[in-house]
C-alpha cells in the first residue's frame, strides 16, 4: 500500500489536494518565462478541478505577498551580515534579482497554498476516480 504524502509535501511539490498524488501544472514549464503559470484545469488522478470558480486565486495574491515579504526580509538581513555598508542601490537590485528569480516559484506555491486551504483531502479520491472511469464487466 502507497503512504499518503502529507500535506506540506503535497503543497510544496504542486500536488492536488485532493488526492495529494496529481500534478497542479504541467511538467516542464517551471522556468519558461512565458509558460511557468500554465496550470492543468483538472487533476489528472482524482478529477479535483483546479479552477473551482471565477477569480478562485484572488487570494492568493495575499499568499504570494507574505511570502515575498519573508524572502525581501531574508534577502536585505543575508546582505547586511555579507556587507554592513551597503548602497540603497544595490539592495534595490538583490530584491529585483531575487523576485525575478523566484517568480515562478512564489506564483506556484501562493496557489498550491491557497488551494489546498479550501479543498479537503480524501484519501479514496484516486480509487473513486479510477472505478468510475473502468467500466463493469457484463
Amino acid at each position: 500500500m502507497e503512504s499518503t504524502p502529507s500535506i506540506l509535501a503535497s503543497i510544496l511539490a504542486c500536488k492536488c489536494p485532493k488526492c495529494r498524488r496529481g500534478r497542479m501544472f504541467p511538467k516542464g514549464n517551471f522556468m519558461h518565462p512565458l509558460k511557468f503559470y500554465l496550470m492543468n484545469k483538472t487533476c489528472g488522478v482524482c478529477g479535483q478541478s483546479f479552477e473551482p470558480e471565477p477569480g478562485f486565486y484572488f487570494g492568493a495574491m495575499f499568499v504570494s505577498y507574505g511570502l515575498n515579504t519573508a524572502l525581501f526580509i531574508t534577502a536585505w538581513v543575508a546582505l547586511s551580515v555579507i556587507t554592513p555598508d551597503y548602497s540603497l542601490s544595490t539592495l534595490l537590485f538583490l530584491l529585483g534579482l531575487t523576485v525575478m528569480l523566484s517568480l515562478p516559484l512564489i506564483f506556484r506555491l501562493s496557489r498550491s497554498i491557497w488551494i489546498a486551504i479550501f479543498v479537503p483531502f480524501q484519501a479514496d479520491a484516486g480509487k473513486k476516480a479510477k472505478e468510475a472511469a473502468v467500466p463493469e464487466p457484463r
